[in-house]
């Protein structure tokens, strides 16, 4: 089976090709835009997968992207309404967005794959879309070497989740623990990122990497 596995319209817009659990391509946008971070659908990147793996549009059996996003619109009304109406300027910022890009996703990927990569394949027929999360444990577990394997993510927010715990076995997941938003290390990440004067999804590892050179005061 040969699986496309898309991240576009947020951030480091990227694509990934798998064949029969090998991964044989992937790559992200900005490496051909030259745009730092393009959140763009990653026309290039699929492009240059489908190359590398000696592949046509139409070998493609399953498209997959890596959340699902009526889930994630769901957390943004319950947290702007539970803010409401201290949140009512960034809800409405935000909206636009949502409406033309995010929400809507299947009848954009179905688009954007038809009119950038191949207009005669029925793309609709084989998109899918996996939890955020659960993208995670698998892109970790599945490549590995492991037959059995425990499985710890952790991120600002998925859908819902921010940190979760699964087991993999075989060719199964299983979501055994998962901890929600608002309660998240990574979120609490991007605060420290922000307030030391750098951009969130971005400058992160800055901050790693200025960590070694602190004084250990408050341990």
């Amino acid at each position: 089976m040969i699986i496309l596995g898309i991240s576009a319209y947020y951030h480091d817009s990227a694509a990934c090709i798998v064949r029969d659990g090998e991964i044989v391509a992937a790559a992200q946008e900005e490496r051909f835009t030259r745009i730092k971070h393009d959140p763009s659908f990653p026309t290039e990147a699929i492009k240059s997968c489908l190359a590398v793996a000696g592949l046509r549009p139409g070998d493609v059996d399953q498209v997959v992207f890596y959340d699902k996003p009526f889930l994630k619109f769901e957390r943004l009304l319950e947290t702007y309404l539970a803010f409401s109406p201290k949140g009512f300027r960034s809800f409405a910022a935000s909206m636009p967005v949502w409406v033309k890009d995010k929400l809507f996703q299947k009848a954009n990927l179905r688009k954007e794959l038809s009119a950038n990569i191949d207009d005669s394949v029925d793309w609709g027929e084989r998109l899918l879309f996996s939890e955020h999360h659960v993208s995670h444990a698998a892109s970790a577990y599945f490549p590995s070497p492991f037959d059995r394997a425990a499985i710890l993510t952790m991120d600002g927010v998925g859908e819902w989740v921010t940190t979760s715990l699964a087991v993999g076995s075989g060719n199964a997941l299983q979501v055994r623990k998962e901890i929600r938003f608002p309660h998240s290390l990574g979120l609490l990440y991007s605060a420290f990122t922000y307030y030391t004067g750098f951009k969130v999804n971005s400058g992160e590892y800055k901050v790693m990497g200025l960590a070694p050179y602190g004084e250990p005061k408050y341990v």
